[in-house]
């Protein structure tokens, strides 16, 4: 009997799966490293501009971006999460 794992699917040999080779990835940087003064010349234009998205964008690649917060608030005595109980108590009731 045969064991048809031919038939499951998984990579692909049509040449679209998975990552581009590293020679494509070389050349792609090639080519789009001849951009590179003229991406620098709109930054600059964009933020002398006072245009938020480019300001914000050069400070998120030059500095980082800033870790988000979670605000976690109560309502009285009840938070807004579940209580996840990993062990039984006395005091926990039967379902």
């Amino acid at each position: 009997m045969s064991d048809k794992r031919k038939n499951n699917g998984g990579h692909s040999t049509k040449g679209f799966a998975g990552r581009p080779s590293k020679a494509e990835e070389d050349k792609l940087l090639t080519k789009l490293s001849n951009l590179d003064y003229k991406a620098f010349k709109c930054l600059e234009k964009g933020i002398k501009d006072g245009n938020y998205n480019f300001w914000n964008k050069f400070m998120e690649y030059r500095w980082g971006k800033p870790k988000e917060k979670v605000d976690i608030t109560t309502n009285g005595d009840n938070f807004n999460f579940p209580i996840i109980s990993f062990f039984k108590t006395k005091d926990d009731k039967e379902d």
